[in-house]
């Protein structure tokens, strides 16, 4: 039997974007906060939470978080079982080889324990892939599945490319083969954080699930579109703009090590700007904040303006779970109003 090669090409896009990655993983890597033991296990109950909320799963991330810690929630039993599996899984990752057809197969057992009758298992009959009554995808019929997965497996055991393009193309083809009966989806994502984390131990705790969730539409139509042209470079592109996305917005969550309370009585003449800038009561996006403040450089708003304000506590997200969902409105918090009012009255607006 001939090796197998997975179609995809390499464009420009993806030079960039892994380039790109690479030069915002190493700052991030280099930040305090990055290791810290409660911003990892936030960052991971985020991951669940929304690589569960792409397979419609209802619970919020408060739900999760309560739930993680002992605490009894309203939740359908199924939801909250999909839940304890995914972390007990997430919390094995390290300890299985993303190469081992083996440790993806126990892998799967831990994820789906008590949803599916055979977890852990090849599928044994033919699947689809449906949204809203919708068929997206004919998986390979069952009778090929496993020779497909141990190709995968031994593509993957001897490639050469770039581990972030690498984990692209696996996470792509294994949604192709829909290798399980349920639970591929969030397998494929899960696989896809090991490869990368064998890579760099610190992107384990990159929660691009919540990106993605964000971008479900743009996720299933990438898969669509390399489905229509047996070509994985349009779900590589997606992918690795997604991990651009989530490890930008990683390091602009890092707590700001320089902010003490002391600091934290006198703000900065960018956070008076944006104080004045803000009514009370008022829920504000981000682009309509740049235009009151008359700037031109996104960067410079969130640097200089925005992560102060919000890491003294003057400004909050509706959103807070997902900074950079397209919904997120930003508001006066009642100690930002009350530095806010202070500042116009001491400087006799």
């Amino acid at each position: 039997m001939m090796d197998y090669y997975p179609p995809y090409r390499l464009t420009n896009r993806i030079v960039s974007l892994v380039a790109e990655i690479s030069e915002y993983l190493g700052k991030w890597s280099m930040t305090p906060g990055s290791q810290s033991p409660q911003l990892r296990r936030s960052n991971r109950i985020k991951t669940i939470q929304a690589s569960l909320a792409i397979e419609n799963n209802t619970l919020t991330l408060e739900q999760i978080t309560a739930l993680l810690e002992g605490k009894r929630i309203l939740g359908l039993p199924q939801e909250i079982q999909e839940v304890h599996n995914a972390f007990t899984a997430y919390q094995q990752l390290e300890n299985w080889q993303a190469n081992q057809l083996s440790d993806l197969l126990a892998a799967h057992k831990v994820l789906m324990n008590g949803l599916v009758d055979r977890p852990g298992k090849l599928r044994s009959g033919n699947v689809g892939i449906y949204r809203e009554q919708r068929l997206l995808h004919m998986a390979p019929p069952a009778s090929r599945v496993s020779d497909l997965i141990t190709s995968l497996f031994d593509w993957l055991s001897r490639q050469q490319e770039h581990p972030l393009i690498a984990s692209c193309v696996f996470h792509y083809e294994f949604e192709f083969i829909h290798p399980f009966t349920d639970g591929n989806g969030r397998m494929g994502r899960l696989w896809q954080t090991r490869l990368l984390s064998q890579w760099k131990p610190i992107l384990a705790y990159l929660p691009v699930e919540s990106v993605i969730k964000d971008r479900q539409e743009d996720y299933y139509h990438a898969l669509s579109q390399s489905d229509a042209l047996s070509d994985s470079t349009t779900f590589i592109e997606f992918m690795l703009s997604s991990l651009s996305i989530a490890i930008k917005q990683a390091l602009l969550d890092q707590p700001d090590e320089g902010i003490t309370a002391q600091d934290s009585a006198q703000a900065s003449a960018q956070v008076e700007r944006l104080l004045a800038c803000l009514k009370l009561n008022e829920r504000v996006k981000g682009s309509e904040l740049i235009r009151r403040l008359a700037l031109s450089h996104r960067g410079s708003f969130r640097q200089y303006y925005l992560l102060p304000a919000l890491n003294a506590g003057w400004v909050a997200m509706t959103h807070p779970a997902t900074p950079s969902s397209p919904a997120q409105r930003y508001f006066l918090t009642p100690s930002g109003w009350a530095m806010r009012s202070w500042l116009l009255a001491d400087a006799n607006y």
